[in-house]
């Protein structure tokens, strides 16, 4: 099977900046029809330059956690490359949660952000996908890649929110896999440790002693390149995985095989 994506198009969340605009960048630079889609519509200006009509990469600015922008998106992406064949959910925020505060909204926040809106968006995308293929009866018709962090499986006080939300990404990538199976659609997760986005390098300039923590807590003793986990991504989204789904591929060095309950994920 092959991991070709060229000539495949792809939405991708959270495409302004880390992660998200790492994948997408990683994803047009093998040939794929890329929609970037995030809130900040000068960032995204910013990083991806003037949209021409005959280029592969283009870009939505709207808050999708509104169903009518989410329908907005996906018409777009249609009226730019004809059809859509990938899913990437990569938006996601951070923001810290006191435990023991009752007033703090945090979870439910980050539920909303993090999971819920990809929830919305994959539903959406994947009635399209459907409608596509309905000429086709076999072959792939879609795949929905999300992606998770490590801290799904870890415990920190402070990050609780932020692992409630994953851990529920993870739980609705094997829920949506299970439903959309019988349609030929496959549904899978990434869950990354810390990768080198221009975020964690903000990070670490502030925080010199973060690096050597992260370092010692990784047993392959560095940090993933943005490129890295863009290979992973390209490899669910590809024909190369064309018999996983529901799965949840960790791309974090080994760092969750080690009992570091004092190395917060990242």
């Amino acid at each position: 099977m092959s991991f070709n994506i060229s000539g495949k198009t792809a939405i991708i969340t959270g495409a302004a900046n880390g992660i998200g605009l790492a994948v997408a960048r990683h994803f047009a630079d093998h040939g794929a029809n890329v929609m970037c889609a995030d809130m900040d519509e000068d960032r995204l200006a910013d990083e991806l330059g003037a949209q021409g009509e005959d280029g592969n990469i283009r870009y939505f600015a709207g808050d999708l956690r509104e169903k009518l922008t989410i329908q907005n998106l996906l018409s777009a992406t249609i009226d730019a490359f004809d059809t859509v064949d990938i899913l990437v959910n990569a938006c996601r925020q951070i923001v810290p949660t006191d435990p023991l505060d009752s007033d703090d909204d945090s979870v439910e926040l980050l539920l909303q952000q993090n999971m819920l809106t990809a929830l919305r968006l994959s539903q959406c995308v994947a009635k399209r996908m459907i409608k596509q293929a309905a000429d086709r009866s076999e072959g792939p018709v879609g795949s929905i890649v999300n992606l998770s962090s490590i801290a799904a499986n870890r415990a920190h006080p402070e990050l609780m929110a932020y692992s409630v939300s994953n851990a529920a990404m993870e739980q609705m990538t094997r829920s949506m896999a299970v439903a959309l199976a019988p349609h030929r659609i496959r549904v899978n997760a990434v869950a990354f440790g810390s990768v080198m986005s221009a975020s964690l390098q903000e990070t670490l300039k502030e925080h010199r002693d973060f690096r050597n923590d992260i370092e010692h807590h990784t047993p392959l003793g560095r940090i993933a390149s943005a490129t890295e986990l863009g290979d992973a991504v390209q490899y669910l989204a590809s024909e190369a995985s064309s018999f996983v789904t529901g799965q949840v591929i960790t791309v974090d060095g080994g760092r969750t095989l080690l009992d570091a309950v004092e190395a917060p994920a990242h």
